[in-house]
């Protein structure tokens, strides 16, 4: 979806209503006021431009040719019918002109001939025009339905989390790109996916599409988070070339105060306690998913306490590799302290229209941010249990004889 991720709206047909009685126009009101919406004012106005030179100064017949320039002008702008009414309305005052200053019969021939063959040519431009600008219109409805298939839409809450996300394809024309999240309710808690797709296009949205669905399915299955990021991995093995990839954090929720959090070469995502603003960093760095084989390493599993008013951002490299006209990246950790709120939507917001502003308007990169927050529990609310506050942990992924060391790291 530039696409900041959007959803589109249902547009209604507008009816007017009298008194209970429709409005209905004849089929000649109907014909000429879509032939009067076909037509660009400034075509028209560059024909009557030249006309009134000609009644002013009486020099017509030198600016005669510039009648083509309305034509011409229409074809970029109007429908087919439109470039013949202007095309017609410029040999008609041409004529005029040019028996008004008595020019020869042959001479003014070729003015003629020069300006119906404009018309002629800005008509079928603009057929041609039209005809692409539906096709296109209807790949965009193709990727925005695509778009709203892999990337469902987040509710505002899920499980004990206030949500939001924002996403925002680099090829605004596409409206979706390689970046992925999925945030799911399961029996094991709320399990969340971040991630982005190593290259463009087509073959990077079938790679984030294999992503999402592996995970939706895993998520559900394994009781273990690391064993759905080893359901992922598997399938990434058997489907990507050799020098494709995908990063990601994938995270999970199973109790209260509990957070597991397991890095597959992604951006850290970024922990808000308070008014302080601390990356993840992974303890036992991981290759990308699909590259496991190459590196003979696994992923480890960290746990970070995540208590009432806690906020998480996860994020994509296209957030933080933003540039401004000094080449200076975006500063996202500062942004999100600036723009941080109890509501994670308007967070959200001002920290995408503030990377709108730091890079001139437009992204060059696909960016996608997941936020969540726990927000305080009201009376008759709360957890189950008190939420224990747990230190920073990681877990390796057990080795082939099942065995595994603990390390616990800083809180």
């Amino acid at each position: 979806m530039s696409h900041a991720r959007q959803h589109g709206r249902d547009h209604w047909p507008i009816r007017q209503y009298k008194r209970g009685v429709r409005h209905t126009w004849s089929p000649r009101a109907r014909a000429a006021a879509h032939w009067a919406a076909g037509t660009p004012a400034l075509s028209v106005l560059i024909v009557f431009l030249v006309v009134f030179v000609d009644l002013v100064g009486g020099t017509g017949k030198v600016w005669l040719p510039l009648l083509a320039a309305g034509p011409a002008l229409a074809a970029a702008t109007s429908r087919p019918a439109g470039v013949l009414g202007v095309g017609l309305l410029a040999s008609l005052l041409g004529a005029a002109i040019g028996a008004r200053h008595g020019m020869a019969a042959s001479e003014l021939a070729v003015v003629l001939a020069a300006l119906v063959t404009v018309a002629l040519a800005g008509t079928l431009a603009s057929a041609l025009r039209e005809r692409r600008e539906r096709v296109l219109a209807a790949v965009r409805s193709v990727a925005e339905t695509a778009q709203h298939a892999l990337l469902l839409p987040v509710p505002e809450t899920v499980g004990p989390f206030q949500t939001a996300v924002h996403y925002s394809a680099a090829a605004a024309e596409a409206r979706i790109g390689g970046d992925l999240y999925a945030l799911i309710p399961t029996p094991y808690g709320v399990r969340m996916i971040v991630g982005d797709v190593r290259g463009k296009g087509l073959p990077a949205v079938g790679t984030a599409a294999l992503v999402l669905g592996v995970f939706r399915e895993a998520a559900y299955d394994e009781p273990d988070l690391l064993d759905v990021v080893c359901r992922i991995e598997r399938s990434l093995a058997r489907n990507l070339g050799h020098d494709d990839f995908v990063t990601a954090v994938v995270a999970g929720y199973p109790e209260p105060g509990r957070l597991e959090v397991v890095n597959c070469g992604h951006a850290p995502p970024l922990l808000v306690r308070g008014t302080e603003v601390v990356p993840v960093d992974p303890d036992h760095p991981a290759p990308p998913l699909g590259l496991r084989a190459l590196s003979g390493e696994s992923p480890g599993l960290q746990v970070v306490s995540f208590t009432e008013g806690d906020q998480l951002l996860f994020y994509t490299d296209g957030v933080t590799e933003a540039r401004d006209a000094g080449r200076a990246f975006y500063p996202l950790a500062e942004g999100l302290a600036r723009h941080l709120c109890d509501e994670p939507a308007r967070t959200l917001a001002a920290l995408h229209q503030e990377l709108l502003d730091h890079v001139g308007g437009r992204l060059h990169d696909d960016a996608a941010l997941l936020l969540l927050r726990k927000p305080p529990a009201t009376a008759g609310a709360a957890d189950a249990a008190s939420p224990v506050v747990l230190p920073l942990t990681t877990r390796p992924e057990p080795d082939a004889d099942g065995t595994s060391d603990d390390r616990e790291g800083a809180a």
